[in-house]
């Protein structure tokens, strides 16, 4: 039951658009947070099927279904007096407030956080930019795909070859990560509320988050390193950490790396007995420096047997690798479900699936709430309304009054 979840009664204001800010308090309601969306009177722009965004087309919205589930949505023109007069009175109650409005839009919709702090002492403001608070670009607006992955050098150092076009990065790739940051955000806050009695703002950014993915690599930047693009995987250094493919045309990654001495452990398990006493790849920087003959000898075994026997042999040998999956694997993925990574939809007719992606965390012996739905605009506008304490005379009279535009 939400009653019994660790976040049950917590009210959190979705006033977010797109990805990271929304997924934020998604993650917050599978934990049982009470979440209110409040969109404009013509919906967010994520809930429109736009082609330009490079998504698979698909009869199910299922961009919404997951990145907005188990909320209840309202419409409010925050444009309007009547609308803040709504928007206001949800924030007497609220804990936290979620926003990832370009900065000019909050202050024409007066959602800064100095529209709020002082009124209401206790809440916790949670802003998701681009690329931060301050600075010179701080009013810049830009997607995971501008700030975390093309202006960290993700999509620079991801690129499979040095003279290769830097590798571009799928839609919404980087939000649901930099959500989680929010969420920690959220929690920090939380408690220090919980100690003191006061509120706050929260942020974290887009760009920040592309650091943070890659801050081994940024920082040997920042020490002087000289830090080169990846050779092509042909040409790897370290043939024990590379892109190998079967007979199946399935691909994996091998990474044998923790322990130097297990190449002759690898070269009996494959079949490559001739090669485990070879003087050339004996240790580390003998195989760096034959590398390319090592790579041709794998490539050459490897295209001998599909993948389930070669998962069969690394796993009955304990080594490390990892099969390189496609999405559609992930239905009849065990591993994925029985760990619940993915879960059971309880609608699966409306969600025009069976399955769907949990969030990434779990609380032992704690059963998160099952997704329900995403809502419809405005679906829970009378609900709330209701909740709030607002007579069906007054909400005729916001009605007259453009809250809900």
């Amino acid at each position: 039951m939400t009653e019994d979840l660790p976040l049950a009664g917590l009210k959190i204001i979705d006033c977010g658009s797109f990805i990271a800010a929304p997924v934020a308090a998604t993650v917050l309601a599978d934990f049982g947070a009470d979440v209110v969306k409040i969109e404009p009177p013509s919906g967010e722009p994520y809930r429109r099927d736009d082609p330009t965004v490079g998504i698979p087309p698909s009869d199910h919205p299922y961009n919404y279904i997951v990145d907005n589930r188990s909320k209840r949505a309202i419409t409010l023109d925050l444009k309007a007096e009547a609308g803040q007069k709504v928007l206001h009175r949800m924030l007497a109650d609220a804990d936290v407030f979620v926003t990832n409005a370009p900065f000019p839009a909050r202050e024409r919709l007066k959602v800064r956080y100095q529209d709020m702090k002082d009124l209401y002492p206790r809440l916790i403001y949670a802003s998701v930019t681009a690329y931060g608070e301050t600075g010179p670009e701080a009013d810049r607006t830009g997607f995971d795909s501008t700030a975390l992955w093309a202006r960290t050098g993700l999509m620079d150092l991801c690129k499979p070859a040095p003279d290769s076009a830097p590798t571009r990065s799928l839609p919404g790739m980087g939000d649901h990560p930099t959500a989680i940051s929010m969420v920690a955000a959220i929690m920090t806050a939380l408690y220090r509320r919980e100690r003191t009695g006061k509120g706050g703002e929260v942020a974290t950014n887009l760009m920040a988050n592309g650091l943070w993915w890659n801050a081994i690599w940024n920082q040997a930047a920042l020490c002087g390193a000289d830090v080169q693009g990846r050779p092509p995987r042909e040409a790897a250094d370290n043939p024990m950490h590379n892109l190998y493919a079967c007979a199946d045309g399935r691909w994996f990654h091998m990474v044998m790396i923790t322990k130097p001495d297990r190449f002759k452990a690898v070269a009996h398990a494959i079949g490559l007995d001739h090669l485990a006493d070879d003087p050339r790849f004996q240790d580390i920087a003998s195989r760096k420096a034959h590398a390319p003959a090592l790579i041709d000898a794998f490539d050459a075994v490897f295209r001998t047997k599909t993948w389930p026997e070669w998962k069969a042999i690394f796993t009955e040998n304990r080594f490390t690798f990892g099969e390189i999956g496609t999405v559609n694997d992930i239905a009849g993925d065990v591993q994925m479900r029985e760990s619940g990574a993915i879960i059971p939809h309880p609608e699966p007719e409306k969600a025009g699936a069976a399955l769907t992606v949990s969030s990434p965390f779990w609380l032992t012996d704690v059963e998160k709430r099952p997704p329900a739905m995403s809502p419809a605009l405005g679906e829970h506008n009378d609900d709330v309304l209701a909740e709030l304490g607002f007579s069906t005379a007054d909400t005729q009279a916001l009605r007259d009054g453009g809250a809900f535009g």
